[in-house]
């Protein structure tokens, strides 16, 4: 079920609004959502539950507006898995602007939102105080975190170890030749030219993620705990994963870590990242399905897939979640929001995921999100 994505220049897979609605309502209609059936918008059906237990009853969709925020890692998922689940339900409206991971979980912490995006747990947010037992962690999609640049005058893609890296964003590296850069890079000549890295001015999964994987490779050097905020004021700073690309594409000899989504849509170039073994892996959707394939999974569905010590894995691979309120308060929005996860875990990851840029969640991880389907309490 994997996609991978390789011509780094093409948009025409990337683009979320590109993706032909009969291929959804195809795929709908054949293998179903897999905790109620859908089909058109007026004869919707979907499941509730009793107290968290298996669904019982089926009751049709009433007219909701599902407000979600957070992650712009997911965003371009969220978006596209949104607007093919609207085109099938009418009376339903899904708003995801995607302002970051801290934003969104804030957001759902006071109420303003009926779901948040995270690439983090709740728990390492600064502020946040909701009871980690109150909520469910739906993982949604994977992908590669890249290390995009703009440096004329070298066409071969670029090696980076997870030192170099550590050195790069901790301000030690600070010109392109540095002779750590050209160790990683035999043979390629490197031109004197600044350094400009380019990091999240927002709280950011993107950045906790990135900084997670530098404390893993290099705690020497990359000295900062693991942050969805950028612990320096080094370079340029930008808002969302949007941001820092536009940041990098405008800026003689930046370098900055944007989600595989972005990045791949705004034709960055990106480099391989050294894994544990010193082998160069790209950033592709095959390795970043394999690194998730070989993280352990916890019981309320967080993982950890960076730096995984697998063959072939994507070193700086990170989770995404949809996370909700266990008890939901209002019918309408409950059903409309267990419909909306049941069609990501169906067209959402053999349709929308590729398309869109992420990779489809494995069997045993997508196995265990869908029977946590049944959790959700529905009044």
């Amino acid at each position: 079920m994997t996609t991978d994505l390789t011509d780094r220049t093409s948009t025409t897979e990337m683009s979320p609004r590109h993706a032909p609605r009969w291929m959804a309502v195809a795929a709908v209609a054949a293998l179903g959502l897999v905790a109620g059936a859908c089909s058109s918008s007026s004869k919707t059906t979907t499941p509730t539950t009793n107290s968290g237990g298996p669904a019982t009853t089926t009751v049709k969709l009433a007219s909701a507006t599902l407000n979600g925020d957070g992650s712009s890692f997911q965003a371009v998922f969220d978006q596209e898995a949104a607007q093919e689940f609207e085109s099938l339900h009418s009376g339903i409206t899904i708003n995801y602007p995607g302002n970051g991971s801290t934003t969104g979980v804030t957001d759902l912490q006071k109420g303003l939102v009926n779901f948040a995006g995270t690439d983090l747990p709740i728990t390492d947010i600064s502020g946040i105080t909701i009871d980690p037992t109150t909520i469910l962690y739906f993982p949604t999609v994977v992908a590669p975190i890249t290390i995009s640049y703009n440096l004329s005058g070298v066409s071969k893609t670029l090696d980076f170890s997870g030192t170099t890296l550590a050195k790069i964003f901790a301000g030690t590296i600070t010109n392109w030749n540095d002779p750590a850069i050209a160790k990683d890079n035999p043979g390629v000549t490197l031109p004197n030219e600044k350094i400009v890295p380019v990091h999240r001015s927002d709280g950011s999964g993107t950045t906790r993620n990135f900084t997670l994987y530098l404390s893993k490779v290099d705690p020497t050097d990359w000295t900062a705990p693991p942050s969805p905020t950028f612990p320096n004021n080094l370079g340029t700073a930008a808002a969302k994963n949007a941001g820092v690309a536009s940041a990098i594409e405008s800026t003689s000899g930046a370098i900055g870590y944007v989600d595989y989504a972005t990045a791949t849509s705004a034709g960055l170039k990106y480099g391989e990242v050294l894994n544990y073994a010193g082998k160069p892996i790209a950033a592709t959707l095959a390795g970043a399905a394999t690194a998730a394939a070989a993280a352990t999974v916890n019981a309320d569905l967080t993982y950890d897939p960076t730096n995984a010590q697998v063959a072939d894995a994507y070193p700086i691979t990170a989770p995404t979640w949809i996370v909700v309120y266990k008890t939901q308060t209002s019918a309408a929005t409950g059903d409309a929001l267990k419909a909306f996860l049941s069609f990501i875990y169906s067209t959402g990851q053999t349709h929308v995921a590729g398309a869109t840029g992420y990779a489809p969640l494995g069997g045993a991880l997508l196995a265990k999100a869908q029977a946590q389907l049944s959790d959700l309490v529905v009044p």
